[in-house]
């Protein structure tokens, strides 16, 4: 009894659900939307449902994996070791541009707060410094970093939840109707343009599935959650995107830096504006920050299945795989570096586009590998072939998704995933050695 009550209930695991996707995802999206117009409801809808899709099928995987290493390890059902490799690779290569986008934004919402006009490299410059400050606050372990991410998160989901309530006073739906297609783009054309960015918003919804230890009846609780938590998430982005249309100018919201804090200004005054911007630059840093630490994590759970070399299992007293986060750190260092561009807005989405393509080929490895775990799991065919069905469904708007994500970004997505089967044959020899040792064994 004294277990099931320290337990999480159905609702409050939807509710950790939508606000761990929430985090900063949702903080410069008006702006890069407002690039294809309010035209882009139309790609929150399909990315919606895609997600609900990709979210249901997480959730068996979940349910029906009996192997370690969240998406590694449901990839390894249907292609073995070397999907598992791939999947962690591809993953860890994510949060790593993730995390740099993360830092943009910070800067972003932080040189308006502070009027600062900063040039591309002095952005670049400020970008680093984000991420090295971030990182050396790590050094002490999880502990503080839980419980400023805990605090700060609030920065970003308060005035977003404000905005879809209370939004609807300054809404004017002649200014969102001329909006909707500014530059003259094709039906498909505009969703495609705004297809990866949206997604972005809903990355990490897979880590969901992780709780399932801390729930009551996870087998029914957990896909509830995970659908309702996505359910919720979209709803919260579709309103207070749209309704932000609705309240800045068209022009003004595509230029702007810190597009939250633009839009309370212009529904009450500037000081507002900045109180808002000042909370949003705040829950990036705290975001960041618990991300910073868990791709050190991701790095370090990697190395310890011998996919990663081992100087990241290396931890200080504190539980903190210091020497790991300084090389991540260098590695985001160059990425900054790299995608240094005229416009922040430009940087951004360079590194958004480029996250989503590479979080996308865990994804595709997890929807596919759903049939063989429900097979060997006895699964009753009539709900295996919903399951498959789902996950189908979740693949093909994945492909989707790495399509309209853009020529740049699948190109260097390509080169990397590429790279990283190059990799796994150098050390393919490892757990093609050990394989035999295991069947021995076992006989």
């Amino acid at each position: 009894m004294s277990q099931t009550k320290n337990k999480m209930n159905a609702m409050q695991l939807t509710i950790l659900t939508a606000v761990n996707m929430m985090g900063s995802g949702i903080i410069m999206l008006p702006t890069n939307l407002a690039q294809v117009g309010t035209m882009s409801i139309l790609s929150w809808i399909v990315t919606a449902l895609g997600s609900l899709a990709l979210a249901y099928a997480f959730a068996q995987c979940g349910m029906f994996s009996r192997k370690g290493g969240g998406m590694g390890g449901y990839a390894e059902y249907a292609f073995g070791k070397a999907g598992n490799f791939m999947a962690n690779y591809t993953y860890g290569l994510s949060l790593l541009i993730a995390n740099v986008a993360i830092a943009v934004t910070a800067v972003g919402y932080g040189t308006v707060l502070f009027d600062l006009k900063l040039s591309p490299v002095g952005i670049g410059m400020c970008t680093i410094g984000v991420l090295w400050l971030t990182t050396i606050c790590n050094f002490g372990g999880a502990g503080i970093t839980g419980k400023i991410g805990g605090i700060t998160v609030w920065g970003v989901i308060a005035p977003v939840v404000a905005i879809c309530i209370i939004g609807w006073f300054w809404f004017d739906g002649h200014q969102y109707a001329q909006a909707w297609n500014p530059h003259n783009f094709s039906f498909f054309t505009g969703i495609g343009k705004s297809i990866s960015i949206t997604l972005w918003a809903f990355l990490g919804l897979e880590s969901a599935c992780a709780n399932a230890d801390a729930v009551e009846n996870p087998e029914k609780n957990v896909p509830i959650a995970v659908l309702g938590g996505t359910l919720a998430a979209a709803v919260i982005y579709i309103i207070s995107t749209n309704v932000i249309a609705g309240i800045v100018p068209n022009m003004d919201l595509a230029n702007s830096n810190a597009p939250f804090g633009l839009a309370f200004a212009t529904m009450f005054t500037p000081a507002v504006g900045k109180v808002v911007m000042a909370l949003m630059t705040l829950a990036c840093v705290g975001s960041l920050l618990g991300w910073q630490f868990t791709i050190a994590q991701v790095f370090k759970s990697s190395a310890m299945e011998g996919y990663f070399p081992k100087v990241f299992l290396k931890v200080t007293k504190a539980d903190a795989p210091v020497v790991g986060m300084i090389i991540l750190g260098v590695i985001q260092t160059l990425l900054a570096l790299m995608t240094i561009s005229p416009s922040l807005n430009k940087q951004f989405n360079t590194l958004v586009n480029l996250a989503v393509v590479t979080n996308l080929i865990p994804y595709l490895l997890s929807m596919a590998a759903l049939a063989v775990m429900q097979k060997q799991a006895n699964v009753p065919a009539k709900k295996a072939k919903l399951g498959t069905t789902i996950a189908l469904i979740g693949s093909i708007y994945s492909l989707y998704a790495l399509y309209g994500s853009g020529l740049e970004a699948m190109t260097y997505g390509s080169i990397v995933t590429f790279t990283g089967w190059t990799l796994y044959g150098f050390l393919s020899h490892k757990f093609d050695l050990a394989q035999p040792a295991q069947a021995k064994k076992a006989s």
